[in-house]
């Protein structure tokens, strides 16, 4: 087997046995990305190739006299772009930090290096994470691996399609409104939005009250995705509401399980979500194959209003949002996306009163959830509403449902289904759930209880096994891209 196409925890495996040099490793993806990204456009900012053979030569030698540094010893890994990694730029897409060089790594960085990883770049993303396309006006636009001539999602698209297409064995995403989720779903991988706290950030601004946005793990197999997460997750005092680390090697520990578990079908909530055609379905089948493992799943209604959760949302978006693009908006208007102006500009008036009542009913959204997930030990729900669209497409105007076409009011709307995990802090992993006719992959999200991250690991180890058939469809083949 090639050494891209090993499973993570496959290659860490043969490193450590010393039946792979670092070197090699590095070898075989740099020629891979080679190969790959110039059509592909997930990778951004590759670091010199000679200078990462010699970090590999480094860990090589560390191996020699018997030193690993973690289960990522060797490793190649690139960061999303929104992600701070010292000496290489964090643009965040946008060509008012084209220049922009952090002197400090992220503490999720920090971790990940501690590991043994071996940072080689970024992964592409929307300009400042906003909106579920990747493309900005530093490096382009990042297609769908299964069809160029559709998105890869966003806003870890880079980082879906750079797994997708075997040019990283895992990668790191940040999800606020399904940022992780959609563009797992859109490639065929798995993409966990962890529960809120348990992978803190830092540096930040502010470690109080923005709670919608965090990090977690991608990867193309659950065990994989799963010791990232271990390496992501843990305890840090400089991020005060972060949960504490779960118990040393809790990720091998891991059995799949889904006998005897209660899932919960929430659908379009009553009708509520406009679906395109064919991803209901498609979850649905997803669905069977839980029911196929013994889970019990049964449809079930929201005891919530969505449109007014739609509402509290709004209000923490815009607050969150536009204080984080209020400095380079006023660096110049005419330099920022649209949609990050619009955020800005919807912000302005709104009140301490009125973000303390959203905060109020976010409060109360989340005891409606608890109360679902009283009932269910999982939540399902579909992980995009609409199938990749045509990537000069910047988002969808319009769902065209079964009964008709929806017009959505908002650059955001058509991925209302994401923010329901995000609101309450509950852990969701997307797993993939089949092609349409045009070969385009869908997703359903798998949703915790409060805190419940290893149940849903469990069930996604689960439902690997019983997806393989979807889970073996490869991308279009390179010279099908070029």
């Amino acid at each position: 087997m090639a050494i891209h196409e090993l499973s993570a925890l496959q290659l860490s495996a043969s490193i450590h046995r010393r039946e792979l040099s670092c070197r090699a490793v590095m070898q075989a993806f740099l020629e891979r990305i080679a190969a790959i990204n110039p059509q592909a456009n997930a990778i951004v900012n590759l670091q010199d190739a000679d200078l990462l053979l010699q970090q590999a030569d480094v860990l090589d030698a560390e191996l020699s006299n018997g030193d690993s540094r973690g289960w990522l010893h060797g490793m190649p890994l690139a960061f999303k772009d929104l992600v701070d990694v010292a000496g290489i730029p964090t643009t965040c897409g946008s060509v008012l930090l084209r220049d922009n060089i952090p002197a400090q790594d992220a503490l999720l960085v920090q971790r990940i290096k501690a590991a043994g990883g071996i940072v080689i770049g970024k992964t592409n993303t929307p300009e400042w994470g906003l909106g579920s396309n990747t493309f900005n006006p530093v490096f382009g636009a990042t297609p769908n691996a299964f069809n160029p001539a559709f998105t890869a999602g966003g806003s870890s698209g880079g980082a879906a399609v750079a797994l997708a297409q075997r040019m990283l064995p895992v990668a790191d995403g940040s999800d606020f409104m399904g940022s992780l989720r959609n563009p797992a779903a859109w490639n065929n991988v798995f993409g966990m939005r962890p529960s809120q706290g348990r992978v803190p950030a830092f540096p930040v601004n502010d470690v109080w009250v923005s709670q919608l946005g965090t990090d977690g793990p991608m990867a193309r197999h659950v065990a994989d995705l799963a010791r990232l997460l271990e390496t992501m997750a843990g305890y840090d005092a400089r991020a005060p509401l972060s949960l504490a680390a779960l118990p040393t090697g809790w990720s091998s520990q891991l059995v799949p399980k889904a006998q005897g578990l209660r899932i919960g079908w929430l659908g379009d909530l009553n009708g509520y979500l406009p679906m395109e055609d064919g991803v209901l379905k498609a979850c649905e089948n997803g669905l069977q194959r839980l029911t196929d493992l013994g889970a019990y799943v049964e449809p079930v209604s929201p005891n919530f209003s969505p449109s007014a959760v739609w509402q509290t949302w709004l209000a923490w978006r815009r607050v969150l949002t536009a204080s984080r693009i209020a400095p380079m908006v006023a660096r110049g208007r005419d330099a920022c996306k649209e949609e990050a102006l619009w955020e800005y500009d919807q912000a302005i008036g709104m009140t301490a009163t009125d973000f303390l009542k959203a905060s109020t009913e976010r409060s109360a959204f989340y005891q409606h959830m608890l109360e679902l997930l009283s009932r269910f030990d999982m939540l399902v729900l579909p992980s995009a509403q609409v199938w990749p669209f045509a990537i000069e497409m910047r988002w969808p105007h319009v769902i065209e449902t079964p009964n008709g076409p929806v017009p959505m009011d908002t650059y955001h709307r058509w991925m209302e289904v994401t923010l329901y995990a995000s609101l309450a802090g509950l852990p969701a992993l997307n797993v993939p759930c089949g092609f349409n006719s045009q070969g385009l992959p869908m997703g359903m999200q798998l949703i915790g209880q409060a805190r419940g991250d290893l149940a849903v690991i469990e069930l996604g180890l689960a439902y690997e096994e019983a997806a393989s058939d979807w889970l073996a469809r490869r991308p279009v083949p390179e010279k099908a891209r070029g």
